[in-house]
């Protein structure tokens, strides 16, 4: 086998005796191999320079290769990589503590939450489903969430999401899920019936637009989950540590789930995930119920414990919120650029009919991506509507950065 680069070493696939590539083709043909990154910058294997507005889909908040992560990282695969959940490890309950004291910020006079840890957000919010199940017993299996809501790809959590088109080619899918229009009391309350256990919703919706809830929906739907005693399950994989300008999106609405799940920045990089939970509705799950080989294995704790102790030191909601700030104030700036919309440092660009000229928005990001040509950056963004691009930059970036990847979204909408 060889690794071999396209004429302009862009695109760079394994190739084996056949001329196929062996990886399956689930998503597609890459555009860029990344060898190296640092801050908001990515380098491919031509040393060509791109300005990460993306994060990995909101992952590495702290930016590439953070001192405090690598080091975290470094030291403890020196130490101990494994031991599996027969047995405890060191940073597992400081950042279950420090977790559930960042979920519960805000919220003074609450009881302490329990925290189970997982390997991924799918995962999280598939741990999240079995433990609102396992607490309201059976009969009240149904679960209520969004239209255009995103919760994962295990059948589980695709079934949970409400977009039809995905649901298509693996039908038939777990029963017991219902779909309502997202931000919309009446409509929410119109799905509800005795069978009804829970309600999982995301406070930004990211796969499904960047479509921010209102703080009133927010705060209705906590009331009626009260009043009926519905588990609310709020979906912060991608919005959770501090990306919105809170720790958690809910805190917005000043409201407290029964059920939290994180992922995405808990790790900077490092697939890791966890489930916050009411200790009433905790206490739900018996030895057995649910489980993971690597879940909270200590090579992510640590890359976790790193990040969540740099986070708070570095004060991340009051700099997502400033960051954001500035990052909105630059779009709205930019010809071509009809709305802007989100929460602190996740949100989309929507572009007028006429700046897109018949493209969609992915051909806008692909264009801006392959704008990395001698000492002028590429800039990677993703179409995540087709007339909507998101951009969700790391903490760290720069004034300058926001600047010169703004200059070239600019150039690549002024150029159909």
């Amino acid at each position: 086998m060889s690794i071999t680069a396209d004429p302009v070493g862009r695109h760079a696939a394994a190739v084996g005796a056949t001329g196929t590539c062996p990886l399956m083709p689930n998503y597609g043909p890459p555009p860029v191999l990344f060898v190296e990154g640092r801050g908001t910058e990515l380098f491919d294997r031509r040393g060509r320079r791109y300005l990460d507005l993306l994060c990995g889909l909101a992952v590495t908040t702290l930016g590439h290769a953070h001192p405090a992560v690598t080091e975290a990282l470094t030291r403890q695969a020196g130490r101990l990589l494994h031991v599996s959940n027969l047995f405890a490890n060191e940073h597992q309950e400081p950042v279950a503590r420090t977790l559930d004291r960042l979920v519960r910020h805000g919220a003074p006079g609450t009881d302490p939450g329990k925290v189970l840890f997982q390997n991924s957000g799918a995962e999280a919010n598939e741990a999240a489903l079995k433990l609102a199940r396992r607490h309201q017993g059976r009969g009240r299996h149904v679960v209520v969430s969004a239209l255009r809501s995103f919760h994962g790809r295990t059948l589980a959590t695709l079934a949970a999401t409400g977009q039809p088109e995905k649901h298509e080619p693996f039908q038939p899918l777990p029963e017991g899920f219902r779909h309502v229009a997202f931000d919309d009391v009446e409509a929410l309350e119109a799905a509800l019936g005795p069978e009804v256990g829970a309600i999982l919703l995301e406070a930004v919706q990211g796969e499904g637009g960047v479509n921010p809830a209102s703080v009133d929906y927010l705060r209705r739907v906590r009331k009626i989950c009260d009043e009926r005693g519905i588990v609310l399950i709020l979906d912060e994989i991608q919005t959770g540590l501090a990306r919105t300008g809170a720790w958690f999106a809910f805190q917005h609405a000043g409201i407290l789930p029964d059920i939290v799940t994180v992922a995405k920045a808990l790790g900077n990089g490092v697939p890791v995930g966890a489930v916050w939970a009411r200790a009433e509705i905790a206490d739900a799950f018996r030895p057995g119920d649910h489980g993971s080989t690597f879940a909270g294995q200590p090579l992510a704790l640590a890359a976790a414990r790193a990040v969540l102790e740099t986070l708070e030191q570095l004060d991340a909601p009051r700099l997502a919120a400033e960051r954001g700030a500035a990052l909105r104030a630059r779009l709205e700036a930019v010809p071509g650029v009809a709305g802007v919309r989100g929460r602190g440092l996740l949100v989309a660009a929507e572009l007028e009919p006429d700046v897109l000229a018949g493209r969609r928005a992915a051909d806008v990001a692909r264009a801006a991506l392959d704008a990395a040509e001698g000492d002028g950056p590429g800039v990677v963004v993703n179409g995540v509507t087709p007339t909507a691009l998101r951009f969700a930059p790391p903490l760290v970036v720069t004034d300058t950065e926001l600047d010169e990847a703004l200059s070239v979204v600019s150039r690549v909408l002024e150029a159909p």
